[in-house]
């Protein structure tokens, strides 16, 4: 099992650190938000892994609530970032024709 644990975990940390190149990279907000969320599913597959390595299951409740504020989190960045841009930009309601 260790050599299992050791080989999944250096796979997740691998797509980590790209997760992270890609948020520091990112050209957009969408990218790093994106990155961050990526970020947070692999941390949970991480809990999800050392939960069932070490047969403690109460570490999969753990990665559920993760799970949870992650998502909550990358909607309202998203959220206000949409808002911001909407109130510099207002949007065309017609064409201007008559």
């Amino acid at each position: 099992y260790i050599s299992m644990f050791i080989t999944v975990s250096l796979v997740i940390l691998v797509a980590i650190a790209l997760g992270l190149v890609r948020a520091f990279r990112g050209p957009t907000l969408y990218d790093r938000v994106m990155a961050a969320n990526m970020i947070g599913t692999l941390t949970v597959l991480m809990v999800a892994v050392l939960g069932f390595m070490t047969g403690r299951p109460e570490f999969l409740d753990i990665a559920l609530v993760y799970v949870l504020i992650s998502f909550v989190s990358t909607i309202a960045v998203l959220r206000v970032y949409t808002t911001r841009c909407a109130k510099k930009d207002p949007p065309v309601t017609g064409t201007g024709k008559r």
